[in-house]
């Protein structure tokens, strides 16, 4: 370690003297890129190869070992808990909403863990059933490999940013071979900006992952197809009410995980949390087996329009083409998904929602060609194009990223024949998605705490900013029970015009200005006569230290006041100034906004 620590430190001295800093960004984005392909490799192969085995070994096809659906993933589950509790003594998540706190309240840097840790959890989450994505764990290594090395060459926040999202990027690009789709999440999702520092390292970034795909995946791992039936504009109303659909579908996806996160979340003891989820996941497993990972072989029988082989291993394989027997099931699969997945999460594993959200689409899609097919109204649909479709509306919906939805379908299908009503549906079912709620999953809980830096540079830096940094603590502070002697007293060691007034168990009981004493204080008969506690005023409004800087602006606005205090649980611990906040405010803002 020590060896290596002296390599970093003379390549660092090196590049500094040698090299402009752009051309090594560059450099380190296909560095970044290749990393990041080789993560996305390692977990998908492994989940891949694991899966296999479960399935092949120890499920069967039998009715008799269906029911080890009840405990195998849940084995999984509790050996990402053991990880998380013993070696790495850190529950920290790891999905896309925690990039996205490293880069409002980390400065962009990630904990080193993380590079592999995320891979691991992901391995033993989804290699056992877990009904979770692989995307996030991937996306999470990624960052982390781009946010370390920026740690590393010092660079600034700004830099391990982009390094970070090149990190993303190349992850991306690497899972599903989407070299667009990879650069498009990094803006559209990760909410970074696009200029010409930016642009040329994530191309590289997503480049050299797609590259690593493309030369070392095995045969059967990567998600690929071919679109084969032709978009025809006569069916353009199907797509415009499905588009609705697929919103609907995804405002469900969001609230319905929200609320089960929150729900299995509520119980205290992690034990407790990871039976509970255990438990109930299994439950839906016996009657839903093709719920048992992230879904990708459900969604490939799809688009093989054999949805009869979905239903292989439940327990009623002989009423599978029972038409209102798939109707149902494929209604409460698109409703249990999503379940699955919370409690998967819940329980302990470590997953995403990116998959799940490909495998309810698709559901939705073929299901509703299904539906209008069987109407017998002289229109026969494309139940291909139309799971397809569903996959980019409910993704575009469930994560607020219409163009990383609609790249993402388009480079897995190699092509833009269904471009047109990729376009429509992407972006209604995203329209409706807005409608109802303004953030998504990944960001609910993130705008909710104040944590979420957004494209608005205002609000983006308003939410980098920490009160702790603006806090002032060289105001002098006087009792409640003082007189004006000792006020004076205290007047003459100040150097602000402002005095805190403290009752005797340090909290605040109000606040006295220099300009409120000034007619008596030289009147030294007054001196003893006068109270502190008569002096005082309660200040225009209070800050309180776990306030984000959205709300200290809000309450300065709504004061007209200079200086507000700061409190924690009624106790007095400094005051923030206006001034000092746009001092501060000044500099975050050239800091990432500076090319």
């Amino acid at each position: 370690m020590i060896k290596i620590n002296k390599i970093l430190v003379k390549l660092y001295r090196w590049r500094i003297r040698k090299m402009k800093e752009g051309t090594f960004i560059i450099i380190l984005s296909v560095i970044i890129g290749i990393l990041s392909g080789f993560v996305a490799l390692t977990l998908k192969a492994s989940v891949f190869y694991l899966r296999e085995f479960v399935i092949n070994n120890i499920i069967g096809s039998s009715k008799i070992n269906i029911f080890l659906l009840l405990i195998i993933p849940s084995v999984g589950i509790g050996l990402t808990l053991l990880l998380k509790h013993t070696i790495l003594a850190d529950t920290i998540k790891h999905n896309i909403s925690s990039i996205l706190y490293a880069i409002s309240k980390k400065n962009s840097l990630m904990k080193r863990h993380k590079v592999f840790s995320s891979m691991l959890g992901g391995i033993l989450t989804a290699g056992f059933g877990g009904s979770v994505g692989m995307e996030s764990p991937i996306i999470s290594s990624g960052a982390a490999i781009g946010s370390n090395l920026g740690r590393i060459f010092h660079f600034n926040y700004k830099t391990v940013t982009l390094l970070l999202a090149c990190g993303s990027s190349g992850a991306i690009a690497a899972i599903f071979n989407t070299p667009i789709a990879g650069v498009v999440f990094a803006l559209e999702v990760l909410l970074l900006d696009l200029n010409r520092f930016s642009l040329i390292p994530l191309l590289m970034a997503s480049v050299s992952g797609t590259m690593v795909t493309t030369i070392f995946y095995p045969a059967g791992v990567l998600f690929d197809f071919q679109i084969q039936d032709s978009f025809h504009a006569s069916e353009i109303h199907f797509y415009l009410i499905f588009a609705l659909i697929c919103g609907l579908v995804a405002h469900y996806f969001t609230h319905t995980y929200l609320l089960v996160e929150q729900k299995i979340e509520a119980i205290s003891k992690p034990f407790n949390r990871y039976l509970t989820g255990s438990i109930l996941f299994g439950l839906i497993l016996l009657v839903f087996p093709m719920l048992w990972g992230e879904g990708f072989a459900t969604i490939k029988s799809l688009l093989s329009e054999n949805h009869i082989s979905v239903f292989e291993f439940t327990l009623y394989p002989k009423h599978a083409e029972n038409f209102l027997v798939i109707v149902l099931a494929f209604v409460l699969m698109i409703l249990l998904k999503v379940v699955a997945t919370a409690l998967t999460v819940g329980a302990g594993g470590i997953g995403g929602i990116f998959a799940p959200s490909l495998f309810t689409g698709a559901l939705s899609g073929y299901l509703y060609g299904l539906i209008i097919n069987s109407l017998n109204i002289g229109v026969e649909l494309s139940l291909v194009n139309f799971t397809m479709i569903g996959m980019a509306g409910v993704l575009s919906g469930v994560l607020h990223a219409p163009l990383t939805a609609l790249f993402l379908i388009v480079e897995i299908t190699f092509g833009y024949e269904l471009i047109v009503p990729l376009m429509l549906t992407s972006t209604i079912s995203y329209i409706t998605v807005k409608y109802f709620r303004d953030n998504s999953i990944i960001t609910e809980q993130l705008a909710t705490r104040g944590h979420l830096i957004t494209h608005h540079k205002d609000k983006a830096v308003l939410t980098m900013m920490k009160l702790k940094s603006v806090l002032e603590t060289d105001f002098l502070t006087v009792n409640i029970d003082d007189d004006l002697a000792d006020l004076v007293k205290t007047v003459a060691k100040s150097k602000r015009n402002l005095f805190p007034v403290l009752d005797r168990d340090g909290f605040l009981a109000g606040i006295i200005l220099l300009d409120d004493i000034r007619e008596i204080m030289f009147h030294t008969e007054m001196y003893h006569k006068t109270l502190i506690r008569n002096l005082m005023s309660p200040p225009p409004a209070y800050i309180r230290l776990d306030d984000n800087m959205d709300k200290v602006m809000k309450k300065f606005n709504e004061s007209k006041a200079w200086n507000l205090p700061v409190i924690d649980k009624g106790k007095y611990m400094g005051f923030v100034s206006k001034s000092k906040m746009f001092n501060v405010y000044r500099e975050l803002l050239v800091n990432i906004t500076d090319d």
